[in-house]
């Protein structure tokens, strides 16, 4: 009998306010990775986002941008991310998940990297570029096979027909884009997202939803949590670590502020 899927039994143990934290894999400092995800995990955060560094990021906005050009320069690649991984699970116990572009994923070859995330104990991968209809036609049995969930993103303008195709091929959870532009900060949740947020949370899709994009703060972490069953936070976390101070101070400090919207 195989291993549930942590992202699985995540949302079948915490009713709500789940939340997901992005980081890029090799940023501030290229042996960081592992040991931000072990303080991560200390701060309270449910799953992480490990963020695999691209040259072209369309989707990231210039804070993600950044951190992506920081960690290639400092040398991070594929090869190198799964190395740091290969006892992350001695440590870490939350669920893991890899988002990156398909390009580089497709270079290394789509079942070794299946197969080196299942080594690692990887939960979940995100490609925002892999269209819907290209995972199920070419890939699906592969990331099935392997327990490994593959989330995919709705924004806005999807039509509901389209929100319920994405949603039967979703594994884990659907990403609920929170605008349709690029990653980066904002400060508050605007009258149309909440539409859209209640449009989908009143489809009774297979999978539960976590919205992403835009989210940085308490005020829209409560605010999105009052229409899906948590967030996810990217942009705002990675501005954290590229502050000074020790890295246990920031991440913990982020994390609260997250959380409860203050400092302890």
């Amino acid at each position: 009998m195989s291993t549930p899927n942590r992202i699985d039994t995540l949302f079948e143990t915490r009713d709500g306010e789940i939340l997901s934290v992005y980081m890029t894999a090799g940023f501030p400092r290229l042996e960081d990775t592992v040991r931000i995800l072990a303080l991560l995990q200390e701060s309270g955060v449910d799953m992480v986002e490990i963020g695999i560094p691209f040259s072209d990021p369309l989707a990231d906005g210039p804070v993600i941008q950044h951190s992506s050009q920081v960690a290639l320069a400092n040398g991070m690649n594929l090869n190198l991310l799964f190395s740091q991984l290969a006892h992350v699970r001695e440590r870490v116990h939350i669920p893991l998940l890899l988002m990156g572009y398909l390009n580089p994923v497709l270079r290394f070859g789509m079942e070794r990297f299946l197969d080196r995330a299942r080594e690692t104990g990887i939960d979940g991968v995100i490609l925002p570029d892999l269209p819907p209809d290209e995972y199920d036609s070419g890939y699906r049995t592969l990331f099935e096979a392997r327990t490994i969930h593959n989330i995919l993103l709705v924004t806005p303008h999807t039509s509901g027909d389209r929100v319920r195709r994405i949603a039967g091929l979703s594994g884990g959870f659907l990403y609920m884009v929170a605008d349709a532009s690029t990653t980066g900060a904002k400060t508050t949740v605007e009258a149309h997202q909440v539409d859209y947020f209640k449009r989908i949370g009143s489809m009774n899709l297979p999978v539960p939803g976590l919205v992403g994009f835009g989210i940085s703060s308490h005020e829209t972490f409560k605010a999105a949590c009052q229409h899906a069953r948590g967030a996810i936070i990217g942009s705002a976390f990675i501005k954290a670590l590229g502050k000074e101070g020790p890295l246990d101070q920031k991440v913990g400090n982020f994390v609260r502020m997250i959380r409860l919207g203050r400092q302890v």
